[in-house]
């Protein structure tokens, strides 16, 4: 049995996600908010294993303290050279690196665009990729730190990844991403059937995510982007885009 993922929404749009090992471990990432965070853990169970953070960003931080006082033995992980803006790191690790969980081992992957210092974690055993802003359902994060050039590089590493990954991003942000994709691509048949998907996922009241790199190669235009100059032009669009 391989590492399993649950979307856990907090604040106004944001994901946890909830880890489950094959014997009982447990993790969450990016805990924004402390008290959805603490039920997740509590209805899995009870034990916390490891927090995994992304970048530095309140939204994806702010409930990383009063997670750790509940569960005083979680582990939490984070990017060393974004140690003194993150919380605490019990475990600081670099791009290249492995960190285990749950029987198994998630590859730290660098990722700087959003922020300088952000990070993804990739398990191949369970096909999960814990993404934080850098890529979303059909979208990709601002360039709020970092460059087009760079932004471009880290959706190519992530885009390299098993097509059957399941993408983990830390907002519900498919719908209005639907919307300005639509005007990049109108005729991709991939992207009508997903945004007609999510909008019934958010009728019904389910999330979004997670998707897969093969559907987001199908249907993100900034996935599919050819080039740095492609991918600049539409992410400028999208800031502008209302």
């Amino acid at each position: 049995m391989a590492i399993t993922v649950e979307a856990v929404p907090c604040l106004e749009d944001n994901y946890i996600w909830l880890l489950r090992g094959p014997r009982g471990e447990v993790a969450i990432c990016d805990p924004g908010e402390a008290g959805p965070a603490i039920a997740a853990v509590e209805k899995a169970g009870g034990q916390l294993d490891m927090i995994f953070i992304t970048h530095h960003h309140g939204d994806h931080v702010a409930g990383v303290a009063e997670v750790k006082r509940r569960f005083p033995g979680a582990k939490v992980v984070g990017n060393k050279a974004d140690a003194h803006r993150l919380p605490p790191l019990d475990l600081a690790v670099s791009p290249g690196d492995t960190v285990g969980f749950g029987g198994s081992a998630a590859a730290v992957i660098d990722c700087p665009g959003h922020t300088r210092g952000e990070i993804s974690y990739h398990f191949a055993d369970g096909a999960v990729v814990l993404c934080g802003d850098t890529l979303f359902s059909l979208g990709c994060g601002r360039l709020i730190e970092g460059t087009a050039e760079e932004m471009f590089r880290s959706l190519r590493a992530l885009a390299a990844l098993p097509p059957e990954t399941l993408v983990c991003c830390g907002h519900e942000y498919t719908e209005s991403n639907a919307r300005f994709a639509l005007t990049v691509e109108p005729d991709n048949a991939a992207l009508r059937a997903r945004a007609e998907e999510a909008k019934a996922q958010r009728a019904a009241g389910r999330p979004t995510v997670p998707t897969t790199i093969a559907q987001e190669l199908a249907a993100n235009p900034f996935l599919r982007a050819p080039d740095v100059a492609t991918f600049a032009r539409i992410r400028a669009a999208k800031d502008n885009f209302r």
